[in-house]
């Protein structure tokens, strides 16, 4: 690779990145306030997707995660998006960006604030599973994104140095969390609520995988 994208260890965001899955999200979170007598407006949910979702109540609600309706929202919500899930599909290239990193020797690393349990379900549903067995996600980290501690797991299960690192991210939450850890981030424009300049602490900026692959594939070439 190029020395201006040269890096060993990818850390890959898996909802908006590898899997249209941000959409249903917020749709999920609305709801599930709405069941609680809790109403807010889904586009100021969406644009909150990408931080834990403990941070995302507070944010969009002034809910405490931890209190009796955090919980019962919580539960609430994963119930709901459960149901969207089978309906969800991979974003563009995302499977070909993974398999083309690993050709060329890059180590991968899930990086998400999802659960285990959900991780799981998303990497299926998304066709990559196979292709990402080291995963760093909100049980291997005290605080959710923004904040960096799920990019340091990630970083620390990699066994590599930040400066060989890059973080692949939907956010600007991503973008601040990888910041936060000493990590580059490079930006994809298809978790679909964030302008360019959202998006601006990251080196690159692309459409979806397919288009980040590209550009990959243009700086290795000849």
């Amino acid at each position: 690779m190029a020395p201006t994208m040269r890096f060993r260890t990818a850390l890959l965001d898996v909802d908006g990145t590898l899997i249209d899955s941000n959409g249903a999200h917020a749709r999920s979170w609305t709801e599930a306030l709405a069941a609680t007598g809790v109403k807010v407006r889904e586009d100021d949910v969406r644009r909150l997707i990408g931080m834990g979702g403990d941070k995302l109540l507070d944010a969009v609600a002034g809910i405490d995660h931890q209190s009796a309706l955090g919980k019962s929202v919580t539960s609430k919500k994963k119930a709901i998006f459960s149901n969207l899930l089978p309906s969800l599909r991979p974003t563009n290239g995302s499977r070909t960006l993974l398999e083309s990193l690993i050709e060329r020797g890059v180590d991968l690393v899930v990086a998400t604030s999802a659960d285990d349990r959900e991780v799981a379900a998303l990497l299926k549903q998304a066709g990559v599973d196979d292709l990402l067995s080291l995963r760093a996600s909100k049980d291997s980290a005290s605080r959710s994104k923004p904040d960096p501690d799920i990019v340091e797991a990630a970083l620390k299960r990699s066994g590599a140095p930040a400066s060989d690192v890059v973080m692949i991210g939907d956010t600007p939450y991503d973008i601040e969390a990888a910041t936060r850890a000493g990590v580059r981030a490079i930006a994809l424009r298809c978790g679909g609520a964030w302008s360019d300049s959202d998006l601006a602490g990251a080196i690159l900026v692309e459409d979806d995988p397919a288009t980040l692959l590209a550009h990959l594939a243009a700086e290795t070439s000849p």
